[in-house]
Protein backbone atom coordinates (compact mmCIF):
# COMPACT_ATOMS: atom_id res chain seq x y z
CA UNK A 1 0.00 0.00 0.00
CA UNK A 2 1.48 3.35 -1.05
CA UNK A 3 1.23 6.11 -3.62
CA UNK A 4 0.24 3.67 -6.37
CA UNK A 5 -2.59 2.27 -4.21
CA UNK A 6 -3.83 5.79 -3.48
CA UNK A 7 -3.80 6.70 -7.18
CA UNK A 8 -5.77 3.56 -8.07
CA UNK A 9 -8.28 4.21 -5.31
CA UNK A 10 -8.94 7.73 -6.56
CA UNK A 11 -9.73 6.29 -10.00
CA UNK A 12 -12.07 3.67 -8.50
CA UNK A 13 -15.65 4.42 -9.58
CA UNK A 14 -17.15 2.93 -6.42
CA UNK A 15 -14.77 4.91 -4.21
CA UNK A 16 -15.87 8.12 -5.96
CA UNK A 17 -19.53 7.16 -5.73
CA UNK A 18 -19.19 6.37 -2.01
CA UNK A 19 -17.77 9.85 -1.45
CA UNK A 20 -20.62 11.42 -3.41
CA UNK A 21 -23.32 9.53 -1.49
CA UNK A 22 -21.62 9.88 1.90
CA UNK A 23 -21.04 6.16 2.41
CA UNK A 24 -18.12 5.42 4.68
CA UNK A 25 -16.63 2.84 2.33
CA UNK A 26 -16.95 1.59 -1.23
CA UNK A 27 -17.93 -1.77 0.33
CA UNK A 28 -21.43 -0.34 0.84
CA UNK A 29 -22.10 -1.05 -2.83
CA UNK A 30 -21.26 -4.73 -2.37
CA UNK A 31 -24.10 -5.12 0.11
CA UNK A 32 -26.44 -3.01 -2.02
CA UNK A 33 -25.71 -5.23 -5.02
CA UNK A 34 -26.13 -8.41 -2.97
CA UNK A 35 -29.44 -7.10 -1.66
CA UNK A 36 -30.61 -6.17 -5.16
CA UNK A 37 -29.95 -9.75 -6.26
CA UNK A 38 -31.19 -11.64 -3.18
CA UNK A 39 -33.49 -9.26 -1.24
CA UNK A 40 -31.57 -9.84 1.97
CA UNK A 41 -32.69 -6.97 4.23
CA UNK A 42 -36.38 -6.12 4.37
CA UNK A 43 -38.30 -3.21 5.86
CA UNK A 44 -38.67 -3.68 9.60
CA UNK A 45 -35.88 -6.25 9.91
CA UNK A 46 -33.54 -6.47 12.88
CA UNK A 47 -30.05 -6.62 11.38
CA UNK A 48 -26.63 -7.19 12.94
CA UNK A 49 -23.47 -6.06 11.13
CA UNK A 50 -20.43 -7.93 12.45
CA UNK A 51 -16.99 -6.36 12.13
CA UNK A 52 -18.77 -3.19 11.13
CA UNK A 53 -15.90 -0.66 11.11
CA UNK A 54 -15.86 1.84 9.36
CA UNK A 55 -19.62 1.51 8.97
CA UNK A 56 -20.48 1.36 5.27
CA UNK A 57 -22.50 -1.82 5.60
CA UNK A 58 -24.22 -0.52 8.75
CA UNK A 59 -25.35 2.56 6.82
CA UNK A 60 -26.91 0.29 4.21
CA UNK A 61 -28.64 -1.95 6.76
CA UNK A 62 -30.17 1.10 8.46
CA UNK A 63 -31.43 2.41 5.11
CA UNK A 64 -32.89 -0.93 4.03
CA UNK A 65 -34.52 -1.88 7.34
CA UNK A 66 -35.95 1.62 7.76
CA UNK A 67 -37.26 3.37 10.88
CA UNK A 68 -39.36 0.32 11.81
CA UNK A 69 -36.28 -1.91 11.80
CA UNK A 70 -33.28 -2.27 14.07
CA UNK A 71 -29.70 -1.83 12.82
CA UNK A 72 -26.95 -2.97 15.21
CA UNK A 73 -23.22 -2.76 14.55
CA UNK A 74 -20.55 -4.70 16.45
CA UNK A 75 -16.80 -4.24 16.20
CA UNK A 76 -13.73 -4.47 18.38
CA UNK A 77 -12.78 -0.98 17.21
CA UNK A 78 -14.79 2.18 17.87
CA UNK A 79 -16.98 3.62 15.12
CA UNK A 80 -18.12 7.19 14.64
CA UNK A 81 -21.88 7.37 15.33
CA UNK A 82 -24.18 6.47 12.44
CA UNK A 83 -27.78 7.76 12.36
CA UNK A 84 -30.19 4.91 13.01
CA UNK A 85 -27.49 2.43 14.07
CA UNK A 86 -26.81 1.14 17.59
CA UNK A 87 -23.12 0.42 18.07
CA UNK A 88 -21.76 -2.18 20.50
CA UNK A 89 -18.02 -2.42 21.00
CA UNK A 90 -16.76 -5.95 21.56
CA UNK A 91 -16.70 -9.51 20.20
CA UNK A 92 -20.12 -10.88 19.26
CA UNK A 93 -18.99 -14.39 20.18
CA UNK A 94 -18.91 -13.42 23.85
CA UNK A 95 -21.97 -13.84 26.03
CA UNK A 96 -21.64 -10.23 27.18
CA UNK A 97 -22.00 -8.77 23.69
CA UNK A 98 -24.74 -11.25 22.77
CA UNK A 99 -26.65 -10.09 25.85
CA UNK A 100 -26.19 -6.46 24.81
CA UNK A 101 -27.63 -7.29 21.39
CA UNK A 102 -30.61 -8.99 23.05
CA UNK A 103 -31.16 -5.90 25.22
CA UNK A 104 -31.24 -3.64 22.15
CA UNK A 105 -33.68 -5.99 20.41
CA UNK A 106 -35.92 -6.09 23.46
CA UNK A 107 -36.00 -2.29 23.66
CA UNK A 108 -37.22 -2.26 20.05
CA UNK A 109 -39.81 -4.98 20.65
CA UNK A 110 -37.85 -7.69 18.87
CA UNK A 111 -36.97 -11.14 20.18
CA UNK A 112 -34.38 -12.24 17.59
CA UNK A 113 -32.37 -10.99 14.65
CA UNK A 114 -33.74 -11.39 11.14
CA UNK A 115 -30.40 -10.92 9.36
CA UNK A 116 -26.68 -11.09 10.15
CA UNK A 117 -24.20 -9.55 7.69
CA UNK A 118 -20.42 -9.66 7.77
CA UNK A 119 -17.80 -8.10 5.53
CA UNK A 120 -15.03 -9.09 7.94
CA UNK A 121 -11.55 -9.84 6.62
CA UNK A 122 -8.53 -11.16 8.48
CA UNK A 123 -5.38 -9.11 8.78
CA UNK A 124 -3.58 -10.06 5.59
CA UNK A 125 -0.35 -11.95 6.29
CA UNK A 126 0.75 -12.57 2.71
CA UNK A 127 0.40 -16.33 3.22
CA UNK A 128 -2.75 -17.07 1.25
CA UNK A 129 -3.52 -20.44 2.84
CA UNK A 130 -3.28 -18.86 6.28
CA UNK A 131 -5.38 -15.87 5.26
CA UNK A 132 -8.04 -18.12 3.75
CA UNK A 133 -8.16 -20.24 6.90
CA UNK A 134 -8.60 -17.12 9.01
CA UNK A 135 -11.40 -15.87 6.78
CA UNK A 136 -13.16 -19.21 7.29
CA UNK A 137 -12.73 -18.79 11.06
CA UNK A 138 -14.47 -15.41 10.82
CA UNK A 139 -17.36 -17.05 8.98
CA UNK A 140 -17.55 -19.68 11.70
CA UNK A 141 -17.88 -16.79 14.18
CA UNK A 142 -20.87 -15.56 12.15
CA UNK A 143 -22.45 -19.00 12.39
CA UNK A 144 -21.82 -19.09 16.15
CA UNK A 145 -23.56 -15.75 16.47
CA UNK A 146 -26.48 -17.04 14.38
CA UNK A 147 -26.91 -19.94 16.80
CA UNK A 148 -27.37 -17.44 19.63
CA UNK A 149 -29.33 -14.66 18.02
CA UNK A 150 -30.84 -15.45 14.60
CA UNK A 151 -34.50 -16.37 14.30
CA UNK A 152 -35.65 -19.52 12.48
CA UNK A 153 -35.96 -18.62 8.80
CA UNK A 154 -33.39 -15.83 9.15
CA UNK A 155 -30.69 -14.83 6.67
CA UNK A 156 -26.94 -14.27 6.63
CA UNK A 157 -24.44 -12.68 4.26
CA UNK A 158 -20.75 -13.25 4.93
CA UNK A 159 -17.47 -12.81 3.10
CA UNK A 160 -14.87 -15.53 2.73
CA UNK A 161 -11.74 -16.04 0.63
CA UNK A 162 -11.92 -18.88 -1.86
CA UNK A 163 -9.57 -21.80 -1.30
CA UNK A 164 -9.33 -25.39 -0.11
CA UNK A 165 -11.56 -24.81 2.91
CA UNK A 166 -14.34 -23.08 1.01
CA UNK A 167 -16.29 -26.20 0.03
CA UNK A 168 -16.33 -27.47 3.60
CA UNK A 169 -17.65 -24.15 4.86
CA UNK A 170 -20.44 -24.14 2.28
CA UNK A 171 -21.47 -27.65 3.32
CA UNK A 172 -21.65 -26.54 6.94
CA UNK A 173 -23.84 -23.59 5.98
CA UNK A 174 -26.09 -25.89 3.94
CA UNK A 175 -26.61 -27.94 7.06
CA UNK A 176 -28.08 -24.90 8.80
CA UNK A 177 -29.86 -22.99 6.02
CA UNK A 178 -32.45 -24.06 3.48
CA UNK A 179 -31.03 -22.00 0.62
CA UNK A 180 -27.33 -21.22 0.13
CA UNK A 181 -25.82 -19.26 -2.73
CA UNK A 182 -22.38 -17.89 -3.51
CA UNK A 183 -22.06 -14.51 -5.15
CA UNK A 184 -19.38 -12.09 -6.33
CA UNK A 185 -20.85 -8.57 -6.55
CA UNK A 186 -19.59 -6.26 -9.27
CA UNK A 187 -18.23 -3.88 -6.64
CA UNK A 188 -15.63 -6.47 -5.60
CA UNK A 189 -12.27 -5.61 -7.06
CA UNK A 190 -11.32 -7.82 -10.05
CA UNK A 191 -8.11 -8.88 -8.32
CA UNK A 192 -9.92 -9.99 -5.15
CA UNK A 193 -10.46 -13.65 -4.22
CA UNK A 194 -13.37 -12.76 -1.95
CA UNK A 195 -16.74 -14.41 -2.39
CA UNK A 196 -19.95 -13.90 -0.46
CA UNK A 197 -22.12 -16.65 0.97
CA UNK A 198 -25.79 -15.67 0.99
CA UNK A 199 -27.93 -18.04 3.03
CA UNK A 200 -31.67 -17.97 3.75
CA UNK A 201 -34.05 -20.08 5.79
CA UNK A 202 -32.10 -20.61 9.00
CA UNK A 203 -32.77 -23.97 10.64
CA UNK A 204 -31.54 -24.03 14.26
CA UNK A 205 -29.75 -27.24 15.11
CA UNK A 206 -31.19 -29.33 17.90
CA UNK A 207 -28.77 -30.04 20.71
Amino acid sequence: MGKRWLRERRKDAYYKKAKELNYRSRAAFKLLQIHERFNVVRTGDAVLDLGANPGGWSQVTAELSGPEGVAIAVDLKPIEPIPGVVFIRGDARTDEVADEVRDVLAEKGKSHLDVIVSDMSPNISGNYDMDQARSVELCEAVLETAEKLLRPGGRIVMKVFEGDMFAGLVERVKGQFANVRRHAPKASRPSSSEIYIVAKGYRPQRR
